[in-house]
């Protein structure tokens, strides 16, 4: 009983929180539509930079047999370093370099770049699964 009634209660109380800071958050964007246009940008250039972080070791298939053929931890760790550093590179371009941004922002971005490189390890990992018969 107490479960369904602390169930009922948290989701109105959520719902009341979400509607409130939902409404606020509308009216601060009519009275401020730069700030909109400026998280609309920073929404789309994510956006890009996850795209080409999810397709990069998908569209580059051909490179991880030819690595696991070599049966070296360099040349994996080569791939993985290669990915990353594009990873880096696209990141950073599309941010328009690297100042101006606060610890906030590089915190958010140190925290994709470390996502990308469990993706490309997992990706990898995955494709060499395959390049050797194991799928």
């Amino acid at each position: 009983m107490f479960t369904t009634l602390g169930q009922y209660i948290g989701g109105k109380v959520i719902t009341a929180i979400l509607v409130v800071s939902g409404g606020l958050a509308g009216i601060y964007f009519w009275n401020n539509p730069d700030d909109l246009v400026s998280i609309w940008n920073a929404v789309k250039w994510a956006a890009v930079w996850i795209g080409i972080v999810l397709v990069l070791p998908w569209a580059t298939f051909f490179v991880t047999p030819w690595v696991v053929s070599r049966d070296s931890n360099a040349a994996a760790a080569l791939m993985l370093a290669g990915y990353s550093l594009v990873d880096v590179l696209v990141a950073v371009y599309l941010m328009g370099g690297v100042s101006g941004h606060g610890t906030l922002a590089w915190a958010v971005v140190l925290l994709g770049f470390l996502s990308a490189g469990v993706y490309n390890f997992k990706v990898c990992e995955y494709q060499a699964e395959r390049a050797e018969g194991g799928l």
